[in-house]
């Protein structure tokens, strides 16, 4: 407890002109009684109803100037104890729960980042023709594989050689495991490019580049699906072929009659040059 000198510089401090304690306060000056009186209500007199014609008369399109509130009495208790009414300027309306207020910044929506294609591919040349060959396994191609003795029946339906030459290191996609370097589907697609032009400047003419499996189609030729089994014109690369990849083929034992159909159309590209 403090004493009543203190605790009247506190609530001067405070701005508190007007308290009553709940309980007697040790050291406290006696209660004034006429803090402890009920106010009377303040009557309101009702002003009589003007008639309808003179209100009617007195009517302008100027609104009336507010009437003034009821003021107490300077130094009654009722003019003390009588709330101030609050400030426009400080007045702020109701927030609902369900709606975000207005200072908060939306959050940044980011796109989302497709991650990389992945594919490995094989750059072979028989004869007159290379063939960018999709690898099923990610491996090089072994003698034994599957996937490396249906390629040898291709060739060999195709009048080229059984085993064909290997044009440099296998290309997989993607080069970095990790990093910020970009390796979408653009930069695959400029990568692969470059990488066969490169290796077909080296060596001899080209007549026709085979574009095995849907990665060898996409990233090389820029085609889709649709473009299997027929002629591509790539700029840059020249004249290619779509074919599906081993893999699928050796699944779809169908498709092997598509394939020996377009190849009778498209044989005579290098077929030509080798009996000349």
């Amino acid at each position: 407890m403090i004493e009543e000198a203190r605790r009247r510089a506190y609530l001067g401090a405070m701005q508190v002109a007007t308290w009553l304690p709940r309980v007697a306060l040790p050291f406290a000056a006696p209660s004034r009684p006429e803090l402890l009186e009920t106010p009377a209500p303040l009557a309101v007199e009702k002003a009589p109803p003007a008639p309808v014609a003179e209100v009617a008369r007195e009517a302008a399109p100027v609104a009336a100037a507010p009437a003034a509130a009821p003021v107490g009495e300077p130094g009654s208790i009722a003019a003390r104890l009588m709330p101030k009414p609050a400030s426009p300027a400080k007045a702020t309306a109701p927030v609902s729960a369900e709606e975000p207020a207005a200072a908060e910044a939306e959050p940044v929506v980011r796109a989302p980042v497709a991650p990389p294609p992945r594919f490995a591919l094989q750059l072979l040349r028989a004869g007159e023709c290379a063939l960018l060959v999709e690898l099923p396994t990610g491996e090089p191609l072994a003698s034994r594989d599957p996937a490396y003795l249906l390629l040898k029946d291709l060739l060999r339906a195709a009048g080229l050689p059984e085993s064909p030459q290997l044009l440099g290191e296998p290309v997989r996609w993607p080069l970095f495991a990790g990093g910020n370097m970009d390796q979408g589907p653009q930069a695959a697609r400029e990568f692969v490019q470059g990488f066969v032009a490169a290796r077909l400047e080296d060596g001899a003419p080209c007549r026709l580049l085979w574009l095995v499996g849907m990665p060898a189609v996409r990233y090389a030729g820029e085609a889709d699906e649709e473009s299997l089994l027929r002629e591509l014109q790539v700029e840059g690369l020249g004249v290619a072929w779509a074919l599906p990849g081993l893999e699928r083929l050796a699944e779809e034992p169908s498709l092997k009659a598509d394939l020996w159909r377009a190849m009778r159309r498209v044989r005579q590209r290098w077929m030509s040059q080798t009996t000349a």
